[in-house]
């Protein structure tokens, strides 16, 4: 790997590390907001928790090697459920940051699934 790609890696690491902590620490903290997009799609109370929880422990997995193929799968198909919710029930231009998350963790995936073989 490039120095340039490495430097590219870490640079997508923390950006998304900070968003996913960020947006997951918030749903566990029960941030109605948050929350209102899980009830608008008729999901239940415990839902935004897990995905809070996921996000959090997703933002840790990213940074350890042996985690992060894992971690950024698990994100990406996290923000394909944002990019569904902001496209069916909000404004599309909202799913806009999930996109670019979902884009970071292919990213990432690629980049980490490389340095594992």
């Amino acid at each position: 790997m490039s120095k340039t790609m490495k430097i590219g890696l870490w640079i997508c690491l923390g950006l998304s590390s900070a968003a996913f902590a960020a947006a997951g620490l918030a749903k566990l903290a029960g941030v109605e907001q948050l929350h209102m997009s899980f009830a608008a799609m008729g999901l239940p109370a415990w839902f935004g928790y897990f995905i809070g929880a996921c996000e959090v422990a997703g933002a840790v997995g990213l940074w350890l090697r042996r985690t992060s193929v894992l971690a950024s799968a698990g994100l990406f198909f996290i923000m394909l459920g944002a990019i569904y919710f902001h496209v069916v029930y909000d404004a599309v231009a909202n799913a806009v940051p999930a996109l670019v998350l979902a884009l970071l963790m292919v990213f990432i995936f690629i980049s980490r699934k490389n340095q594992n073989q």
